[in-house]
């Protein structure tokens, strides 16, 4: 399926986005509120008072820190949410629950409030590809003692991890489950999910957001081409260090063999 997705348009592609692509996903609940605080509900079981919905939104504390960029931010009266969508298994999506939790507090608690001021908060990862292969469609993680593994930390600081194609089978809630059959093949069932239907139809439909994606794509294609360049110019420099011949190595980094030569020349200057 990925080889089919890589010889398709980006026209082509822009047509086939469905509510799995995380480009769509951050339009459809950042512009509905109303099904985005329907999701959040029904997802973690709670209701939410009085919903404020930041969009994408980017926390930098200062310039020497790292900024996040949330998918969707909401703040409700206690509790704050982040949602974000995830393709594909970065390998790192714990360790960013992490920071993205410990920088919402940060960004929330303003100078002289009280720790106790901070809101409960979640960070909620829909996982199109399951990162943990433990069996469980849901994996809910909170602070607990190690010795006795029921004392609770108690900081009302909670991660969420929806592992989408499990979900769709697992799951015992009919609506929660009919949501992640429609996020897994976009079968919708439900009004909820019908009505989701809609809006990643209209989303689609929309021009300024068709050239926000195109811009997007054409961006990451050249960023993964410039970094495929940096890392054949490396491994050729290694390699001619190590004595092999231009022509070569030329051949085993697809490159042009007079940036070999010039690479050759480079290091020679260098030494």
């Amino acid at each position: 399926m990925a080889k089919k997705n890589e010889t398709l348009t980006l026209e082509q592609k822009w047509e086939s986005l469905t509510l799995a692509n995380n480009f769509i996903f951050y339009k459809v609940m950042r512009h509905h509120p109303d099904a985005c605080q329907h999701l959040i509900e029904m997802l973690l079981g709670i209701k939410i008072e009085k919903m404020e919905i930041h969009g994408e939104e980017t926390i930098e504390l200062d310039v020497d820190s790292k900024g996040i960029r949330l998918d969707v931010f909401v703040k409700d009266t206690n509790q704050m949410f982040d949602v974000e969508l995830q393709a594909t298994d970065t390998m790192e999506l714990p360790e960013r629950s992490r920071y993205y939790q410990g920088m919402m507090d940060l960004d929330m608690l303003k100078e002289g409030q009280k720790y106790k001021d901070l809101k409960t908060s979640h960070v909620i990862f829909i996982c199109m590809k399951d990162i943990f292969n433990n069996e469980l469609p849901v994996c809910t993680f909170e602070n607990i003692c190690v010795e006795d593994r029921k004392t609770k930390l108690n900081d009302r600081a909670y991660k969420h991890f929806f592992m989408a194609k499990k979900c769709a089978k697992l799951i015992k809630d009919t609506e929660v489950r009919e949501f992640f059959e429609f996020l897994v093949s976009s079968t919708a069932k439900s009004n909820y999910t019908k009505e989701l239907e809609d809006y990643v139809i209209d989303a689609r439909h929309n021009m300024q957001w068709r050239f926000q994606y195109m811009t997007w794509e054409r961006q990451r294609a050249y960023d993964f081409d410039a970094g495929k360049e940096a890392a054949s110019i490396e491994t050729a420099k290694n390699l001619l260090m190590e004595g092999d011949s231009p022509e070569k190595i030329a051949r085993c980094c697809s490159l042009p063999l007079e940036q070999v030569l010039a690479l050759k020349e480079e290091l020679k200057t260098e030494k």
